[in-house]
């Protein structure tokens, strides 16, 4: 990369950019080849669908996926001009950019990201630890599938997500007896 090309990229900024619902991995790779093929690879330098990897639990497995952050929104770092705003607007499945009104413009003005909210987007991307997403809620019902409580039922009484373990308040003798157990040791009732 020549010294000019390093300056250009370190004067970008980052865009929002809204698609259709369903078809941000389809925008990024229709825009990635539009920046090759109309040669504005000097304008346009990254194209992001904002992603992070979750844990669900689902019948008491656990399952990593890749969930977008923002359906519907891809991020593109980029030098605004009215080149490189026309290859981004005319990719198939954009509908704009995020972008404020201004009257003296014939056209909305695209607002870029702060380099803070960029940060920390991009960091959420790279967190080391996945997020885990149990689907359980205070008050609801489970029943216990491990452990020495096997077979009980009992109310969710809170969910700790970070540590991956859930409280269950369990009857005995007519009594509720607060318990800590691992998301994998229940299952919804």
């Amino acid at each position: 990369m020549t010294e000019q090309a390093v300056i250009t990229e370190i004067e970008a900024r980052w865009y929002i950019v809204h698609t259709y619902s369903g078809q941000e991995d389809r925008v990024k790779r229709n825009l990635e080849q539009r920046v090759d093929s109309l040669d504005v690879k000097d304008k346009i330098f990254r194209v992001v669908v904002p992603t992070e990897e979750e844990i669900e639990m689902k019948e008491g497995k656990r399952k990593s996926v890749q969930r977008k952050i923002f359906p519907g929104y891809i991020l593109v770092l980029m030098l605004m001009d009215d080149a490189s705003w026309y290859v981004v607007r005319n990719t198939p499945g954009v509908t704009g950019f995020v972008s404020s009104e201004d009257e003296r413009e014939r056209r909305p003005k695209p607002v870029p990201l702060e380099q803070r909210e960029v940060d920390r987007i991009l960091s959420r991307m790279d967190a080391p630890t996945p997020r885990v997403k149990v689907g359980l809620t205070p008050g609801q019902m489970v029943r216990i599938t491990g452990g020495p409580f096997a077979e009980f039922m009992g109310a969710v009484d809170a969910v700790d997500e970070d540590k991956g373990k859930v409280r269950v308040l369990v009857s005995f003798f007519g009594r509720e007896t607060p318990v800590e157990l691992d998301f994998l040791q229940v299952e919804r009732a």
